[in-house]
């Protein structure tokens, strides 16, 4: 006889399966992915990786120097193409890529297909908001691959916040990415940020009272005298010498500068080499994330923060200048406010941020010949000249190479194949005639790279570089200390090599997820994004080859 089962039994275990169900159901919906409220990205335009120690005893505690002891420093990374750009420089940190696959080869490269150059953020299909000049024509449109915050917005449906800020286009715009909610920069002619239709029809209500601040002429008032007594820029040279170049209102390089009179004379664009640049930078980073809320979201949010400033400085005045010098000491104090204002506002460990540079710098020309070290500068332009008589005198047709730009020889492809000349030949006598100008180590023909006799290193680098749509047929790599100059005693300095001068930047990870140290094994600085997408979780940006820094994720 079968037993029955009273029905209490039965009320039992449907209440049993429901408690079941619903704490399975409470636990699925509690747990949630770690992740930082926060990610801010810090480019330092033409930061050399030994400014990090250079100035590391007048820095203060809370600035680069927490960092390097609160974070983790890869203190070998290394730029893993040439040339070593502004443009690119942005593009393969955020991308993990290389010139040859994101296509950003340049600040601007030739289309060979057409023999037209082409800025690496120009977009003629939109238009400018904020301001009624052409500034803002821009867009990431000639970026072939996705960015970290690119990805970043793939892996939350979108629900990710992205803003770029820098006084340059291409430091906001590449490193933000395609899908960004907005990249802002810097008009010269308005002394106001920008953007273009790409992102939005009409500046954001924040944006537009952050212009009426009129930020630029209240700093550029204050003129720039030196932080500490000049006297104690032990790491610099002498003020007044011959490797800097001057202000049009000054008679020579030196403190103090008159900044009033140079925005009287140059408009607002004067901000630019001055430290105020990086001042206005920080101030408009922090306006974003007050106003759009960042790391107040329910998921990541993402501020790719470039300062743009500290590179026009180098260029005028070189590493060894106290302008220099200063504007670091500057940036320091900077960043230490930066980040503690982000300790305020999202919360002291609740945000990851990094720091690196996008390229070097090299010593002044001058300035090391006057101390007994090989340098020199290679005139471009003479030696394109020179260059293309010697092929029209064999080949009866003129300027057979368009352009030397990015130390690579760009063929006129047009009249090549209108004329039916003999291109490998053509390039053949070209690398001849470049191998034997004073300053040369190396000429690379692109399409035999490869197999060119250069050392391991300096060919991956030209590998990397090359894009077979976007870069010259041939490659010129020059002695060490030298550089391309329209002057044989040029001042300031000027970047684009291999050499750690301009290749090793400083890389420093740094809260939410970033264990604490070390290393100085080889890392690159396509190795950044992929770090990136470790410590987030998500997935590497599409043409990434970088490998993430496994020792500095906790």
């Amino acid at each position: 006889m079968m037993r029955k089962h009273k029905p209490y039994n039965f009320i039992a275990i449907a209440i049993i399966a429901l408690i079941l169900i619903s704490s399975t159901s409470f636990a699925q919906k509690s747990e949630k992915l770690p992740r930082p409220k926060l990610v801010v990205g810090i480019v330092v335009d033409q930061m050399r990786w030994d400014y990090l120690y250079r100035y590391y005893d007048r820095y203060g505690n809370d600035g680069f120097k927490r960092m390097i002891n609160e974070g983790f420093s890869a203190d070998n990374t290394n730029i893993d193409y040439v040339p070593t750009v502004t443009a690119i420089g942005h593009t393969t940190i955020y991308t993990g890529s290389v010139p040859s696959i994101h296509g950003i080869a340049g600040n601007d490269f030739i289309i060979n297909a057409t023999g037209e150059t082409m800025y690496c953020t120009e977009d003629s299909t939109v238009s400018t908001v904020g301001s009624t000049s052409d500034a803002g024509k821009m867009s990431p449109r000639n970026l072939l691959a996705s960015t970290i915050t690119d990805e970043l917005k793939l892996a939350t449906n979108f629900r990710s916040k992205v803003i770029g800020v820098a006084i340059k286009d291409r430091g906001s715009i590449l490193p933000a990415g395609h899908a960004a909610d907005a990249a802002y920069w810097f008009d010269g002619e308005t002394g106001n940020f920008i953007t273009s239709t790409y992102y939005m029809d009409k500046l954001p209500a924040w944006v537009e009272g952050f212009n009426q601040q009129k930020l630029v002429e209240k700093y550029l008032n204050q003129g720039w005298e030196t932080l500490y007594p000049i006297a104690s820029y032990v790491q610099s040279a002498a003020d007044d010498n011959r490797y800097e170049g001057k202000f049009s209102v000054s008679e020579k390089p030196v403190f103090p500068v008159n900044t009033a009179e140079l925005y009287k004379k140059s408009g607002a664009g004067a901000i630019r080499t001055s430290p105020y640049g990086n001042t206005i930078s920080f101030d408009m980073a922090k306006a974003a994330v007050e106003n759009e809320k960042l790391g107040q979201n329910v998921v990541t949010d993402f501020l790719a923060l470039s300062l743009s400033s500290t590179d026009y400085i180098g260029h005028q005045f070189g590493p060894n200048a106290i302008e220099v010098e200063d504007t670091y000491l500057r940036l320091d104090n900077e960043l230490a406010e930066f980040f503690k204002y982000l300790d305020e506002k999202v919360g002291a460990g609740e945000y990851t941020v990094f720091l690196s540079a996008d390229h070097g710098g090299a010593h002044n020309v001058n300035f090391l010949k006057d101390h007994n070290i090989p340098a020199g500068a290679w005139g471009t332009g003479k030696i394109l000249t020179e260059l293309n008589k010697v092929l029209q005198a064999k080949f009866g047709e003129d300027k057979l190479v368009i352009s030397l730009l990015n130390y690579q020889g760009h063929l006129n492809y047009k009249v090549i194949e209108e004329k039916g000349l003999d291109k490998e030949a053509i390039k053949s006598v070209a690398i001849d005639f470049l191998r034997k100008q004073e300053g040369v180590t190396y000429v690379v023909d692109m399409d035999k790279a490869q197999t060119a006799s250069v050392p391991k290193v300096i060919r991956e680098r030209i590998i990397n570089g090359y894009n077979y749509d976007r870069s010259g047929d041939i490659q010129v790599i020059l002695n060490p200390a030298w550089y391309s100059s329209g002057s044989a005693n040029p001042t300031g300095t000027s970047h684009a090599a291999w050499n750690p001068y301009d290749a090793h930047i400083p890389l420093i990870f740094m809260g939410w997820g970033v264990k604490p140290g070390k290393t100085s094994r080889p890392t690159g600085m396509t190795d950044v994004a992929a770090t990136l997408a470790a410590i987030l979780k998500i997935q590497q940006p599409n043409g990434s080859i970088g490998v993430p820094i496994m020792e500095a994720i906790k």
